[in-house]
């Protein structure tokens, strides 16, 4: 087998990267050009959301939506390149040199696991922090959610408007019971409007019922100085044990290097970290499902121009990437559910796409 030149390696990885970039710059421009459009539409309702504030916002949203769009510009860029070289006759000099399709295809496999990994270890953080800050503006700006809930290894720690609608409290759970939702070891801090601390309630335990949270046996002080000790202590809440769970727990807004230690505080407070879980497994998968688009991208584009029906096979082609991206939210949709294993929720749409590739290269190129 001959070795592909590291000339010609390096001339396809740059006209590769060079379309990949094209391609995902205009995506980017196009997103945002509709986020904006729609972060304008909610902010026309708030008078004092200036138009600097929706820019950012629609900025801030941009690595995020590259994540999604990521695998469709790594295959449709491979397409691209491969109708470049073929219009330009170069597949069929490269062909006529003796070089396989898989000598190749190794520079652009190797761009495409390559961008895998700078996806998971690099883009991801990048896009979980700029995400992180849209949320904070879009709570301060648009919704004016007050309502805030983390979790770490020290217990649970919730922010919500005060009893009156003014001021806050800061409640902490020292252990949480599920499916029970009884809150042990809690301590609950008032605020007034100005940021005095105003009372302090600490109680063994609380739960949360419908539109209330319930302290029993609390002890209550009163800055300055005054303490009581009722049966029972009612805070109105506009928090659900729905609305908790799904607060600390949106995969978007997790890093991946912060993901293993967020699914160990999840799951030893006794919470379902299966979203997680496929969160974390499909961002280690992208670097084979990168490989599998380039794969794809060859079984579509690489037939010759004389080959009868090439249009309709480059349009199944591109039926069946996009199947594969449904078919993915279907199974991570099962995942969740817990109807199949969440390695193979997040693994099976790479190793499909992989092995289907792969398939119908070798039944084209060696019958």
């Amino acid at each position: 087998m001959i070795k592909i030149p590291a000339t010609l390696g390096r001339y396809l990885s740059r006209l590769y990267v060079s379309n990949l970039l094209m391609l995902l710059v205009l995506l980017a421009g196009i997103i945002y050009l509709f986020d904006t459009v729609e972060l304008l539409r909610r902010a026309g309702k708030r008078a004092d959301v200036p138009l600097s504030v929706v820019l950012e916002m629609g900025a801030l949203k941009i690595p995020e939506a590259a994540q999604v769009t990521l695998p469709f510009a790594i295959l449709f860029s491979a397409m691209f390149t491969f109708w470049q070289l073929g219009r330009r006759s170069e597949l069929a000099i490269l062909r006529n040199a003796g070089l396989s399709v898989w000598q190749f295809l190794s520079p652009l496999l190797a761009v495409a696991v390559l961008a895998g990994f700078l996806h998971m270890m690099a883009i991801n953080p990048v896009g979980s922090v700029f995400l992180a800050k849209y949320d904070q503006l879009e709570r301060d700006r648009l919704t004016r959610e007050k309502s805030l809930v983390s979790l770490f290894r020290g217990g649970l720690w919730l922010r919500q408007p005060g009893p009156e609608g003014d001021g806050e409290v800061i409640l902490h759970a020292g252990r949480i019971q599920l499916p029970e939702w009884r809150l042990h070891n809690v301590m609950a801090l008032f605020f007034s409007e100005g940021g005095n601390l105003i009372r302090r309630i600490d109680a063994p335990d609380a739960r949360l019922e419908k539109g209330e949270w319930i302290f029993e046996k609390p002890v209550i002080n009163a800055f300055p100085g005054q303490e009581e000790s009722p049966d029972t202590y009612t805070l109105p809440t506009e928090m659900t044990t729905l609305k908790i769970e799904e607060s600390f727990s949106s995969p978007e807004s997790m890093s991946f290097w912060h993901l293993p230690g967020h699914i160990g505080t999840l799951e030893s407070a006794g919470f379902d970290a299966t979203r997680l879980h496929i969160h974390f497994q499909n961002l280690l998968s992208q670097p084979l499902l990168f490989a599998a688009m380039i794969l794809l991208a060859a079984c579509v584009s690489l037939r010759p121009p004389r080959a009868g029906g090439a249009a309709l096979f480059a349009g199944l082609g591109l039926m069946v990437a996009f199947v594969v991206f449904f078919m993915s939210s279907y199974l991570q949709a099962m995942g969740a559910a817990h109807q199949i294993p969440s390695v193979l929720a997040a693994w099976s749409p790479a190793l499909i796409c992989l092995l289907s590739g792969i398939g119908v290269i070798l039944h084209l190129e060696d019958g």
